[in-house]
């Protein structure tokens, strides 16, 4: 198994290389950079104030300048070229690309991720501040997710066809079909203050006094305030854990070695968690590596919005619209290189669920 670990974290490599080097190159196509943010906003500002006042006469060397300017940047117009170098310095857009790749690269092998662009703080640390919110949200939507999902899967193979498979399965598709951003409005405007009833907060994960609560009380109010983000984000969290344990489960069941065990006068449990289970788990495992990725970042974006929860899923996306690339570029480093360890992770817990299956006899 040593070897095994050992080959997949090297392949890590040129897989984050992969990643970083084609989100590299689409960004320099992108339009908008933060040069042309910055313009934008100065060219804006300046527009406001000529409003007011009268306009004198350019010389026609400053002109040409401007054109100059103008062919690069779009809407750099009547800004000093000399200013454009310094902001194209100051991003470090005065090198060529390549370099600037191997200088990023360089950087994030030892975590140095630079300072954000336009927040006076560095990335690393910008990314600890939100860390806590979007940690809450992962862990506990794919704790509650598998704790609700599993059982009930179970019980629905097991019930296969019964009147009970029958309703959960239809609690399970409304769940599956409702989107969790539009089940977290929904939830806003009945029990925050919308429209009915005003039973929870709508921002943070505590209260303005929770200094000065009692640890009970901080328990409390903290979970008071994660309530319907977690209910908004677990609804179609189990739906699809449920569905994806439930078949595997019945397809379990129905094999061979099932009704070899029975024949042999173990009880139904005994079968169920004693042979089943280790088999029919391997493709819910194989799951989780996704599944915590998706709740801890990608599917909390929106509910963060909604619920004012400053987390990393939103600070991406603010980021990737100012065109902060520093902030965009070590999300996506951090988050590529815990999606490869988290599954790595998933395979020796395919291992540990089933001593019978050995990587080490596999090529990667």
């Amino acid at each position: 198994m040593g070897a095994y670990i050992l080959r997949r974290i090297l392949l890590m490599i040129p897989t984050l290389f992969g990643i970083m080097a084609i989100s590299f190159a689409v960004i320099q196509f992108a339009p908008g950079g933060p040069v042309e943010q910055v313009i934008a906003k100065l060219t804006n500002q300046s527009g406001s104030d000529r409003l007011g006042g009268g306009g004198g006469d350019a010389g026609g060397s400053n002109l040409d300048v401007a054109g100059d300017v103008s062919s690069k940047y779009r809407g750099a117009q009547g800004l000093d070229p000399e200013f454009i170098k310094k902001l194209e310095k100051q991003f470090g857009f005065d090198k060529p690309p390549l370099e600037r790749f191997g200088m990023m690269l360089w950087n994030y092998s030892r975590f140095d991720f630079g300072n954000s662009y336009f927040r006076d703080i560095s990335v690393l640390d910008l990314i600890l501040e939100k860390m806590p919110v979007s940690i809450s949200i992962g862990l506990w939507i794919t704790l509650l997710s598998y704790l609700i999902s599993i059982p009930l899967g179970i019980r629905k193979a097991v019930k296969d066809g019964s009147a009970f498979d029958v309703w959960t399965s239809g609690v399970v598709i409304v769940g599956y079909a409702i989107p969790g951003f539009l089940f977290g409005i929904l939830l806003m405007i009945l029990f925050a203050g919308g429209s009915f009833y005003d039973w929870f907060p709508l921002r943070g994960l505590t209260s303005d006094n929770w200094d000065q609560l009692s640890w009970l009380a901080r328990i409390v109010d903290y979970f008071w305030h994660m309530t319907l983000p977690l209910t908004a984000l677990v609804l179609s969290a189990f739906a699809t854990t449920t569905l994806l344990t439930k078949n595997s489960f019945l397809e379990e069941i129905r094999k061979q070695y099932v009704v070899t065990a029975r024949a042999k006068g173990l009880s139904e449990r005994q079968v169920l968690y004693g042979h089943v289970f280790r088999n029919a788990m391997l493709i819910v495992i194989a799951g989780f590596p996704g599944a915590f990725i998706s709740a801890f970042f990608t599917g909390s974006l929106l509910i963060e919005n909604i619920f004012s929860l400053d987390g990393l899923g939103l600070l991406g996306f603010r980021s990737v619209v100012e065109r902060d690339y520093p902030v965009v570029f070590a999300n996506l480093y951090i988050f590529s290189l815990l999606g490869l360890f988290v599954g790595l992770l998933s395979d020796l817990i395919y291992t540990w669920v089933d001593p019978r299956i050995d990587f080490e006899r596999r090529d990667v």
